[in-house]
């Protein structure tokens, strides 16, 4: 325990005396917490729509009014002919064209930003469905026989559907990722380069010690982002967790023990800096991508829905969201939290077998 708590203090004097961790260990969460939720949105808004009106009815009228009151379109003004709005729209001044005809209702979009010109497509026949009902035909209803009959959705969770309070667990694993990973993969390998690591190697540490010295600085860090992010989740959008903050915790420290662990693994095979960059890069934008954060892993093909039982950055996400924002509980995410133990614990002891001491 001596040992350990030298190696500690040595770690941390390091830490202390570099003039550019410290203020990035601050900086870093907090300009993603106050930055990134506000433009990191997979909603789609200020879609241009231009209407082309040809029955001039009252009912064309309501729906016109609806598009013009809706938050997500910017009412560009009507015009005379379907020609001259895709005309619009290949000139970048429309990205959507509603042709209300005396029996249906067309929907041209911009399909060049395929993901602007779908939404935006759903969002529009939403409307049109709320506000024009057709008959058996296909035709549109006259306006004494229109009744909105729309479903009514109730949201048990996030009722406000404030895409902030999804976004924010997702931040808080990727700074934890970015922070907990490559600090770690610059560690080892930059004591090999300074030549700072063969003084440690001609001392009686056994590895598991000198590792685990690697490690703990890491884990404290790991609690300091976490408390940084739920503070200014709370006091700039009012956004609070609805389970218990322990679990939360633990989870957080699950996650940084995996890359941390991680971290050090390829610190250990690496033999520069930048060889150590790239690798962690590949990994971390794979594990990313593959984890459900962005896109719903149900969604992907089956070979690549297999990378998720191995990939703890799924179990993260998915559990954080439950305690976050549903409130959930130990019984709900005790699956995700024996899968992240166990794959933290491999990859910790991998961290220590990989390390070649030499004494």
């Amino acid at each position: 325990m001596k040992t350990l708590r030298f190696l500690l203090q040595k770690e941390f004097i390091q830490i202390r005396r570099n003039a550019f961790l410290p203020k990035l260990i601050f900086v870093f969460p907090v300009m993603i917490m106050c930055v990134m939720p506000w433009v990191m949105s997979m909603e789609v808004k200020n879609i241009k729509v231009e209407v082309v009106d040809r029955s001039h009815n009252t009912a064309s009228m309501q729906l016109i009014h609806r598009i013009q009151a809706s938050d997500y379109f910017i009412f560009c003004g009507e015009k005379e002919d379907y020609k001259a709005a895709l005309n619009d729209i290949d000139k970048g001044k429309a990205d959507a064209v509603v042709v209300i005809d005396k029996k249906n209702i067309l929907i041209a979009a911009n399909a060049v930003n395929g993901t602007k010109g779908s939404i935006g497509s759903a969002y529009l026949s939403q409307i049109i469905t709320a506000s024009v009902p057709m008959d058996a035909e296909g035709g549109i209803l006259a306006q004494e026989r229109m009744i909105d009959n729309a479903p009514k959705i109730l949201n048990l969770y996030n009722p406000h559907q404030n895409y902030k309070v999804y976004m924010i667990p997702a931040l808080l694993a990727i700074v934890i990722m970015l922070m907990c990973g490559f600090l770690p993969a610059l560690n080892i390998v930059g004591e090999k380069e300074a030549g700072t690591i063969e003084q440690i190697n001609v001392t009686p540490v056994s590895k598991v010690t000198f590792i685990l010295a690697k490690l703990i600085p890491y884990w404290i860090i790991a609690l300091f982002i976490v408390t940084v992010c739920l503070l200014l989740s709370w006091g700039i959008y009012g956004i609070t967790c609805k389970g218990n903050l322990w679990l939360v915790y633990l989870l957080a420290m699950l996650l940084s023990l995996f890359f941390s662990s991680f971290g050090l693994i390829i610190s250990n095979y690496s033999d520069t800096m930048q060889q150590a960059i790239f690798v962690m890069w590949f990994f971390v934008v794979v594990l990313m991508l593959l984890s459900g954060l962005f896109t719903p892993t149900r969604s992907m093909p089956e070979w690549a829905y297999a990378t998720t039982y191995v990939n703890p950055m799924h179990y993260f996400i998915d559990a954080i969201r439950t305690v976050f924002i549903r409130g959930g509980g130990l019984a709900g995410i005790y699956r995700q939290i024996l899968a992240l133990s166990v794959i933290s614990l491999f990859m910790s002891i991998w961290a220590v077998l990989s390390y070649k001491k030499n004494n």
